[in-house]
């Protein structure tokens, strides 16, 4: 594809024309909208002499939320440090040189590489985006971003510790994150269509720019990321402390007795509660009322569709991208959740 600012002359002193029309800029998401409102709920909140603000309900969400922000903010700082990074300062080819060329092939290896990443997935998308921008097929990029956050040494030990005794959930876990992240790439080989993705992902990034000093690169990059994915990161965990605040617990008892539901109830459940993926297993350890396949389901769903993944994948790679992306996932997560759960559980 040429760029707008590519130009020809006809002849000697001809007036120089546009090789095609011009690109559509994107519609960017509001993130000084995100952020205005993120900033002023918090000063709310904060604000002094208002006795509603000191009632039980609202400390709790203040918590919660503040709680989640704080969890979730060292690891995208991790990420989009990463993703700058990479940007700035690895060769273009890199990626595409040590994936294998079938994009087929190359969905598994990179799954299985999100196990250098020992981050949740707030550090994830941003990497993930940096990938695709530098030429990987985003296949491989979206397997590696599902996978990091679920299998990663860290979220690993932890589930082990959680689960003590019981190194089935631990197998258990990885092999249904794995086969998810992995059924996810072929599935957007098979079914995916580029221009649900923002228009500046779907042209390749070519790397560190002639004049410009990586460092100067590496800097705005990471501002930028930063900057954008951060506004989402706290509405994400303003949604998730507004469903722990107003569900009440005898619903959970409610789901507990089936099979199936409680597998569905717990699924949705990490989706809502947006628990980061080091600290999953021990929310899962703590729900005994629920059987180990259920519990399976929220520790492979939650690190993969949340509130704030939902909103960060929305504000990174698009809407149109981000409903469809996260169903699908959700649907073969709990899938691969039954099918593994019910075989090693």
């Amino acid at each position: 594809m040429k760029r707008t600012d590519d130009l020809v002359g006809v002849g000697d002193g001809a007036a120089a024309v546009p090789l095609g029309p011009p690109l559509r800029r994107p519609r960017p998401w509001p993130l000084g909208a995100a952020l205005a409102v993120a900033a002023g709920a918090a000063a709310l909140l904060l604000a002094a002499g208002t006795r509603w603000l000191d009632a039980p309900a609202v400390r709790a969400w203040r918590t919660v939320s503040l709680a989640i922000t704080v969890q979730a903010l060292p690891f995208l700082l991790l990420g989009t440090a990463l993703s700058g990074a990479i940007n700035a300062f690895v060769p273009a080819d890199l990626f595409t040189r040590v994936l294998p060329r079938r994009p087929a092939l190359a969905v598994p290896v990179a799954g299985v590489a999100g196990a250098i990443l020992p981050g949740c997935e707030c550090a994830s998308v941003p990497v993930a985006s940096s990938l695709i921008r530098r030429g990987v097929t985003p296949a491989a990029a979206f397997a590696f971003l599902l996978s990091a956050p679920a299998i990663n040494p860290v979220v690993l030990t932890a589930t082990a510790v959680a689960f003590p005794g019981d190194p089935a959930m631990v197998a258990a876990r990885l092999v249904a994150s794995l086969a998810t992240a992995a059924v996810m790439g072929w599935l957007w080989l098979w079914l995916g269509k580029e221009e649900w993705l923002r228009p500046l992902l779907r042209h390749r990034h070519t790397g560190h720019r002639h004049g410009h000093s990586r460092w100067s690169e590496f800097r705005l990059g990471f501002q930028h990321d930063f900057l954008h994915a951060g506004g989402f990161l706290v509405l994400g965990a303003m949604a998730a402390a507004t469903f722990n605040v107003t569900v009440p617990g005898a619903v959970l008892d409610t789901f507990a007795g089936s099979p199936w539901l409680s597998v569905l109830f717990l699924a949705g459940l990490a989706v809502l509660l947006a628990v980061c993926s080091e600290a999953d297993a021990f929310v899962a350890a703590s729900l005994t009322g629920f059987s180990p396949t259920a519990r399976l389901a929220f520790l492979v769903v939650g690190p993969m569709v949340d509130l704030k993944l939902i909103a960060l994948q929305a504000g990174t790679f698009g809407r149109a991208f981000a409903w469809r992306f996260c169903t699908a996932t959700t649907v073969v997560a709990v899938a691969a959740s039954v099918l593994i759960g019910g075989a090693l559980l």
